[in-house]
């Protein structure tokens, strides 16, 4: 009798301390409490970041909105944030929120509701849809970028966050997307519509853009390249010029699709890179270009590839935008 009193005692106690740094971990992620950190490290928490005078409105969306994570998790140990990424790399995160953090400080506007307030209003949800925009040069070509998750989150600090940076160092207008996963199509043709039809006070080029995409994120570009947006209920607008997809299953092809570039790694363990191969052949057969890099030994989700055999890869993916713009 006492050693089942002596459990439920235990119980109660191990339930108690549960909930309470359940709520406290809670409480410091949501608080709201803004903060006025000018430069952010690799010992800088999640929540931090999300609570930063500069973000304020939509810090939120800088980290997946629909995952359940601690916000005092390090920017040094967000990996397991991200499921299905690998080589998440620490200086490039840092690099991205404090360029935000920059951009803000500096007086441009790094994030854009693509709904109207009243169509948040009908839809809350709409309201954690939005666009980032990564600045290049006024007046040049822009692409869109869709992280993957699964169609469970939207993982962009590692798939589309970095690749956006980087097209923006070049001189490109990138915009990286967070979209509903259960309306990624819907959110992907507003997106493109809202950017041609604000593309003077945005400053840039529509003519002869991209789309990108890693996994979930990589079936997005590659159906939005084949049915552009009057497939998804918006105005017809034109198709991108180039699709570039990383790591996806995708094997159906339609004879619609652009001009292609796809890469993905031999180890990746959610989908057959032999799927992506056969795919590019089949568009080449239909005598649109397309092409494909294969890196031996990588896994799923690996990004930029820095530190790996895919490094550099978004040169060449550039390169082959280039050649149809």
């Amino acid at each position: 009798m006492m050693k089942n009193i002596l459990w439920i005692v235990i119980l109660v106690i191990a339930i108690g301390l549960f909930g309470y740094f359940y709520m406290n971990r809670d409480s410091d992620f949501t608080s709201g409490e803004v903060n006025n950190i000018l430069s952010f490290t690799k010992s800088s928490t999640v929540s931090e970041v999300m609570n930063n005078k500069f973000f304020e409105g939509f810090g939120n969306l800088i980290f997946p909105v629909d995952r359940d994570f601690d916000g005092n998790t390090r920017l040094d140990d967000i990996d397991d944030i991200y499921v299905w990424y690998n080589y998440i790399n620490d200086d490039k995160t840092v690099e991205i929120v404090n360029y935000m953090k920059d951009e803000v400080d500096a007086g441009n506007q790094i994030f854009y509701h693509i709904y109207s307030e009243d169509e948040m209003k009908a839809d809350p949800e709409k309201r954690n849809i939005g666009i980032f925009y990564f600045r290049g040069e006024p007046g040049n070509k822009m692409a869109i970028l869709n992280a993957g998750g699964g169609f469970m989150y939207v993982g962009a600090m590692q798939d589309s966050f970095p690749h956006a940076l980087e097209l923006s160092k070049k001189g490109y207008n990138a915009f990286s997307l967070i979209y509903r996963p259960s309306a990624a199509m819907e959110d992907l043709a507003r997106t493109v519509a809202f950017i041609f039809e604000h593309a003077d006070e945005l400053e840039v080029d529509t003519s002869g853009y991209s789309v990108w995409g890693g996994s979930a994120g990589a079936r997005m570009a590659a159906w939005f390249g084949n049915n552009g947006t009057e497939g998804y209920g918006e105005k017809a607008y034109p198709k991108p010029a180039t699709v570039v997809m990383q790591y996806t299953g995708l094997s159906e092809v339609t004879g619609a699709e652009p001009p292609t570039y796809s890469c993905v790694g031999t180890d990746d363990g959610t989908f057959d890179y032999r799927i992506m191969e056969e795919r590019t052949n089949r568009i080449k057969a239909n005598g649109t270009d397309a092409e494909i890099e294969v890196f031996d030994g990588l896994p799923h989700g690996f990004g930029l590839g820095i530190g790996t055999n895919a490094e550099g890869w978004i040169d060449n993916a550039v390169k082959f935008w280039e050649d149809h713009m």
